[in-house]
Formats: C-alpha cells, structure tokens, sequence
C-alpha cells in the first residue's frame, strides 16, 4: 500500500474532526450536560489523532501506526460521539478498545 493513502485519511477524518467539532460547540445541547464534556473528549481525541495520522508515511511502519490510529478513531472516537449524541452510555463498551488501539499506534513507532 502507498503511504502517501493515510494522507488522504487523515484529510477525510480532519474534515470529520472539525465538523463534528463545530457540531459539538454550537449546535450539540444534550438534555443531560455530562454528555457535553463526553462529545468533547471525542471531538479532542479525533482531532490530536488525526493530526498524528498526517505523519504515517514517515513512519518506520505506516500501515500499522496509521491503522492502528485510524481504528482507534472509528472506535474510541466514534463511540464517544455515539453516546454523547444518544445519551446512552450502553454504548460504551467499545471505546476501551480504540483506547487500546492509540495506545498500539504510539507504541509501534518504538519498533
């Protein structure tokens, strides 16, 4: 695989990122306001993540870092959003493994 294809994610998911972003900010008014502070963790999490994606092709391994990173977005990430926006914590139980998921993603530049 090309290396230069996560420099296209990361575009796809910064776009995402400040959208969702500005959605949290301005438009997201959740009954429960914990939810709000939930919705910003994804929103900090996706935007930190996705700027580390920019760096991929540099990397020693850049499928696994830029994968690894892209999952923990969709997972970590996505899920947040998912329980911010449904006011719903049943949802949770996938975000340890995008949390488990950034952590691979750092760890792999290691090696």
């Amino acid at each position: 695989m090309d290396p230069l294809v996560w420099h296209k994610v990361a575009a796809v998911s910064g776009v995402a990122a400040l959208g969702l972003g500005t959605y949290g900010a301005h438009v997201f008014k959740p009954k429960n306001p914990a939810f709000k502070e939930v919705w910003h963790t994804a929103s900090l999490y996706h935007l930190v993540h996705t700027a580390a994606l920019v760096a991929a092709p540099i990397t020693k391994h850049p499928t696994i870092f830029g994968g690894l990173l892209t999952t923990g977005i969709l997972a970590f990430s996505g899920t947040c959003y998912t329980v911010a926006f449904l006011e719903d914590r049943k949802y949770a139980r996938i975000a340890p493994f995008g949390g488990f998921a950034f952590i691979g993603a750092w760890a792999s530049l290691l090696f």
